[in-house]
């Protein structure tokens, strides 16, 4: 009896311990997808901003004010990244690896051209995941971005225009 107790504590502190290892080997990879999505400046895109031109404080990451004319193709806002049912709710950290290096959205959808997903391709998988985990730990914000607009269509928001060089 006293063996089988202790052979079931012993099994209950090893548990125990991989949770808590688990748990550390998750924040330390939210903590480098947290790196990951300032050195990249996912921010300033995806980010809202006021009147000012500066970032809305605590509305980081919730979808771009600030669209982005793509010449021939339209008018696009960046999207919201937080798991929110308005930007990334619904998606898996795998879908979200794919569309950051591949640009394609878990629906086929292409993403706009102005994100730079060939730059991201690169990633390594331990890079890509842990920037995809630390999306997805973010409290989900409800921020809808305006829908894209086709080329030369009404533009419900501000954006840049994007002039490509003429031969």
């Amino acid at each position: 009896m006293k063996r089988d107790l202790f052979a079931l504590a012993l099994m209950a502190l090893s548990l125990a311990g991989q949770s808590a290892l688990a748990e550390t080997g998750d924040a330390a990879r939210i903590a480098r997808g947290s790196y990951l999505a300032r050195v990249m400046d996912c921010g300033g895109c995806h980010t809202p901003r006021g009147p000012d031109g500066a970032p809305i404080p605590g509305k980081s990451l919730t979808g771009g004010s600030i669209g982005f004319e793509i010449p021939d193709l339209g008018i696009f806002w960046p999207p919201n990244l937080t798991p929110d049912a308005t930007g990334l709710g619904g998606w898996t950290e795998a879908e979200v690896v794919t569309a950051i290096r591949t640009g394609e959205r878990p629906d086929g959808r292409i993403l706009a051209p102005a994100m730079p997903w060939p730059s991201f391709a690169g990633l390594t998988d331990e890079d890509a995941t842990a920037l995809a985990a630390f999306l997805l730990s973010l409290p989900p914000v409800e921020n809808t971005v305006p829908a894209p607009a086709t080329a030369g269509g009404e533009a419900p928001a501000p954006f840049y225009r994007v002039v490509l060089p003429k031969d």
